[in-house]
């Protein structure tokens, strides 16, 4: 029987966390613990064990229940390796030595469990802006794993005043200042989600990514669900 399975055979890699394609990460435990995105695993070999992360502190539980930001996540330790991803979206990795992004919570699928993470706000967004003005800062050494709805572009800051959908801003470098913008004029022409056109806003030297969506909408369904993700982004300058 002929067969061309095997140009699907699994990727070797000697770091910690690998694109086996552009939707499906690989991440070898032997090396880290990681929290991943509830639902994102789609396979593992080994001797892997599965537990719910928790917010890591009242502070990040209440920022979290007040914000609707910041996935649910889940702690994988083992010697094993797991598969991740998530609705069949495209994947890109960053590698974090002693920098800082902030991030969708929504475009997180999984990081080294050494990184710190909290919830922060968007400069001049109130609450009742919702989605997308509340993001995950993460901080500290190790891998990140980001997802993205199609391939995204890459936006340097530094030469011209720049802005995104907030829904659309995936992930951007820690030395940036981050605002709102508003205009009533371009209500429901620009973007889809807000209902009229708050903007994010970015100042400063440095990059934010932007997919070419605000987000698929998935219906909750009990117990998650798995999909994947892809492209690969590499490691970025903060």
């Amino acid at each position: 029987m002929q067969s061309t399975l095997g140009e699907f055979q699994e990727t070797q890699s000697q770091e910690a966390f690998a694109l086996q394609n552009s939707k499906l990460l690989k991440v070898s435990l032997n090396q880290i613990t990681i929290q991943a995105k509830a639902g994102s695993m789609v396979a593992y070999q080994g001797d892997v064990s599965f537990e719910h992360a928790g917010t890591g502190g009242m502070s990040r539980l209440i920022k979290k229940a007040v914000s609707g930001e910041g996935t649910t996540l889940m702690k994988m330790t083992g010697t094993g390796e797991v598969f991740l991803a998530d609705q069949g979206q495209d994947i890109h990795l960053l590698k974090l030595e002693s920098d800082a992004v902030t991030c969708n919570g929504a475009n997180v699928l999984a990081f080294d469990s050494d990184i710190d993470w909290d919830i922060k706000r968007v400069e001049g967004a109130s609450a009742v802006m919702g989605g997308g003005l509340f993001n995950m800062s993460l901080q500290g050494s190790g891998w990140v794993a980001l997802i993205s709805d199609g391939p995204p572009v890459l936006l340097s800051t530094g030469d011209a005043p720049t802005f995104a959908d907030p829904q659309a801003a995936i992930t951007w470098s820690s030395g940036l200042t981050t605002g709102i913008k508003t205009d009533v004029k371009l209500k429901n022409l620009i973007g889809r989600g807000s209902g009229e056109s708050i903007q994010m806003s970015f100042q400063g030297t440095g990059w934010v990514l932007v997919q070419p969506s605000e987000g698929r909408v998935v219906a909750a369904q009990p117990g998650g669900g798995s999909g994947g993700g892809g492209g690969l982004l590499g490691q970025l300058g903060g």
